[in-house]
């Protein structure tokens, strides 16, 4: 009897065992998770190319979600729309963006977001919006393109400039800028010596300039000393004769007799001898 109800026992814990292992496959196989996720709306402004549904959405390297659906958008045909099922818990933000991103040697192509304002309010949904939409920022290859585009139009500018500057009228005008060249140099190397001549006689009376200066010093010295106390004299002298001149002046202006009779001796008075 014991041994009937110990098979029994058995056989049940095996039928549950078993079953709860078909039901744990099912339940994996079919995409059913604990996590709780949140749609967001991603309006890409370039081709997605490579990306597909179910692809890889990252936070920083991490994964937190998928890609829901592909479409494109039906009021602008230069945008697809990206719906992503992400994580309820991942931080996406007011400045929260996504790119478009390869990975490596793989290439498998995935959706990169990255936060790196200061913004930090949790992303909603805007009125008239169905899901909170985050920003896009370019990729690698649309930066990469754009750069290689500028870059070509610049070679096209300066491949443009170049030929208008070689045209014939300045491919002469640079011939004669050159021929002219060639005659200078001729001219420097003919009067090399020439200059050689003037470098040393500059030489020459740079190193006697000194002994010029020295001696005008002494002139300034032996001028200052003897000359101009004489010529202080001579002007003080001269300031004498002036006087005289001027008194002479006006006595003959007074008195022209003076030049016949001479001055008129002037009596004693009484009393004086």
């Amino acid at each position: 009897m014991d041994t009937k109800v110990n098979y029994a026992m058995v056989g049940a814990f095996v039928i549950v065992l078993f079953s709860a292992i078909v039901l744990s496959v099912i339940w994996l196989s079919s995409g059913f998770s604990i996590d709780k996720y949140t749609t967001y709306e991603v309006f890409m402004q370039e081709a997605v190319t490579g990306l597909s549904v179910d692809a890889t959405v990252e936070y920083n390297g991490v994964s937190v979600g998928t890609v829901k659906s592909i479409s494109l958008n039906q009021s602008n045909p230069h945008l697809v729309d990206l719906l992503l099922n992400i994580k309820s818990d991942t931080p996406v933000t007011e400045g929260t963006f996504a790119s478009l991103n390869t990975r490596g040697l793989t290439g498998i192509t995935y959706i990169a977001l990255k936060d790196k304002s200061t913004d930090l309010r949790p992303l909603k949904a805007k009125e008239g919006q169905p899901y909170p939409v985050i920003k896009t920022a370019p990729s690698f290859f649309l930066q990469l393109d754009t750069a290689l585009s500028r870059l070509n139009d610049s070679v096209q500018k300066v491949s443009e400039s170049l030929q208008a500057l070689l045209d014939k009228d300045n491919l002469h005008s640079i011939k004669e800028i050159l021929a002219n060249l060639d005659k200078v140099t001729e001219n420097i190397v003919r009067n090399n010596q020439k200059l050689s001549s003037i470098l040393t006689n500059t030489e020459r009376a740079s190193r006697q300039l000194p002994y010029f200066v020295e001696a005008s010093t002494s002139t300034m010295q032996i001028l200052q000393a003897q000359t101009l106390p004489e010529t202080n004299r001579i002007m003080v002298n001269l300031g004498v004769i002036t006087e005289n001149l001027a008194e002479l002046s006006r006595e003959l202006q007074q008195n022209p007799a003076i030049l016949i009779r001479g001055r008129e001796q002037i009596g004693h008075g009484p009393g004086e001898r």
